[in-house]
This record gives C-alpha cells, structure tokens and sequence, in this order.
C-alpha cells in the first residue's frame, strides 16, 4: 500500500519536494525515499528536479479495485467471488493457479499492474510494463473434465473481441488459437490453464493481457508484432479502469456460458472475425513444418487445414512459421 499511496501522491503536472509527498501519501520521509527508488525500479518514470522534488514524466493510469467492482454490471457481480488489484506479481495467472489448489472459488478475480513473470503460450513471457496493460487472470470451475475445455481459450477471444471492438474502429480479428489482433498485430492475449481429475470436476485459470498504452521503448522486449488500443487507427482509449470492468463484466458471463453449452454458442462470432481463413500460413508442428491452406476452425475449435496435396485435417496444437500469412 505505500507504493500505492507514493504513486497517487506524484503529480505529472509539477515536481513536489519529498516533504510534500509524505504528507500527501501519509508516509515517512525515508519510506517516500525507498518507494521513489521502488517505483522507478518497476519502470515508473519518475523525474527528479534538484531543488523541486520529483514528478511523473507522464500520467499514470492506475487500476482501481473499488470503482471497478462498483461499474460491473449485475450479471457479472452475481458470478463474481473475489476481485483484486495488485501493483506487482510474478503472474496473476500463476497466484490464482495457487489458490486454486488452495480451494479459491470460482469467479476470483485477480489484476496487476506489473508482472515480472508473465507468460503466454508454451512457455513465453510476457512483458508486462507499468500500468500500460490490463493483465488480469480469472478462476473459474468446471464439473467436466480438462477435455471439455479444449474450446476456451476462442470463447475467451470471443469475449475480449467484444471488449475492443468499437464501432466505426478498426478491425480487431481473432486469431487461432489465442491472440486477439489488430492490422495484423497482437493487441491482446488468451491464456488457458486448466488443473483437476480427467473425468472432472475441473478448473480453468483464463489470463488476458491487453495492450493499451505502452510508452516509448516499452514494447522493445516484445518478439512479435504488436499494436496498442492508444494507437489503434479509429479508436478512443478509455481509462484503464473502465477497459477492465468492461472485460470482466464480458469473460465471467462467458466462463458461465461455456460451462453449460460448451463452445457452440460462440463459434458464429469467431468465424466472422477469423483472421486466418483462406490464408496461406506456414505450420509448424514440433520438427515438421509445410505451408497449407487455413479453412476455419471446427466446432471443437481445432484449426482446419488443407495441405499442397489437397488433403484436409483438424490441428489441435500448432505454431505458425516467421513467414506472414498470405490469401490463398
């Protein structure tokens, strides 16, 4: 909390001398010294000015748990169990697998403003900068096994769609299996991480990261293309607390839909939206990689393919090759 209360203290708009900021944050003057030397070591940038003090060099958009929970709709404060803001966590989706073991009921939702170990697919990190995302991580519980969740992670593309797509915008398109994209670059990304018997009962921790405002130099660690909802062509930038309200107020329905009807009811939305079909891509399939012909995803949500030779097949896991996707 005093980080928090150091960071709601700063003004980007004048340098205020360490006296003030410890009457503004309620903190010590040595504690307001040990959380500048904090902020700026999670990549807050923060200005010192002798003689002033310290400003923010840009405004800086903080989450705020209470005011979220307070503008979600009531649908999703029905299938809400817990919410939570952190500043700093190694991944949402890592603690919320934690607690999982540990009993944590469906619908608890977790949210950070900083990950040190955020991951993607297979193992990737994901960059997670200061307060220029919306990473959150939501648990939810299945009475089917892990078998019965193979579809979720579109649902879920689905549901974030819906979140950023906005009239009169950009195109936002989905892209098999996780990624939510935007002029063929990533905007935001599904995680699906489910634990439990075979047979079930199951769960399922769904992380979303969303990219929306990422500084200068703060994409440089990303290893593929990527865009932002602050220079998405057509779109406004809501504040970051009202993106993730509008997010899970859209993905808790979503998980209690999916329970009961499984992928079905949103495989319509996602073959609008699909990004890949009638594409050219390369596939690559632990050593084996060919180029085919995307088709669509079936209504397990495996991705159909046809190979050179005309064959056809569905793809459970797969990665796609550097080479960009081409119409067939």
């Amino acid at each position: 909390m005093s980080l928090r209360a150091l960071l709601r203290a700063l003004d980007p708009a004048r340098s205020l001398p360490v006296a003030e900021l410890a009457r503004r944050s309620g903190l010590a003057p040595a504690a307001v010294r040990a959380q500048l030397a904090r902020a700026r070591g999670l990549g807050v940038a923060i200005e010192a000015r002798r003689g002033a003090g310290y400003r923010l060099a840009r405004d800086l958009d903080l989450l705020d748990a209470a005011a979220l929970q307070r503008a979600l709709s009531a649908p999703a404060r029905r299938l809400l169990a817990t919410l939570e803001v952190a500043l700093t966590i190694d991944s949402t989706s890592s603690e919320l697998l934690r607690r999982a073991a540990a009993g944590a009921p469906a619908g608890t939702v977790l949210l950070a403003e900083h990950q040190h170990a955020g991951r993607g697919r297979r193992g990737r990190a994901w960059h997670s900068p200061f307060a220029a995302q919306v990473c959150l991580s939501v648990l939810w519980r299945f009475e089917q096994g892990p078998a019965a969740l193979a579809g979720l992670s579109l649902a879920m593309g689905v549901a974030v769609q819906r979140t950023v797509a906005q009239p009169g915008g950009a195109a936002i398109a989905l892209k098999w299996p996780n990624d939510v994209v935007a002029d063929g670059r990533k905007l935001a990304g599904v995680l699906v991480e489910a634990g439990g018997e075979p047979s079930g009962p199951c769960h399922a921790v769904v992380g979303v990261g969303l990219n929306v405002q990422l500084a200068a130099g703060q994409g440089a660690a990303i290893d593929q293309p990527w865009i932002d909802l602050a220079t998405l062509p057509g779109a406004s930038r809501p504040p970051r607390t009202a993106l993730a309200t509008a997010l899970v107020d859209g993905i808790l329905p979503a998980l209690d839909r999916y329970a009961r009807e499984g992928l079905a009811p949103f495989l319509a939305e996602w073959r609008r939206s699909d990004a890949l079909a009638g594409c050219e891509v390369e596939l690559v399939e632990g050593a084996r990689r060919e180029t085919v012909t995307v088709l669509g995803v079936d209504a397990q949500g495996r991705l159909r393919v046809r190979d050179a030779a005309g064959r056809e097949r569905a793809v459970s896991s797969a990665e796609f090759g550097r080479r960009a996707a081409t119409r067939a």
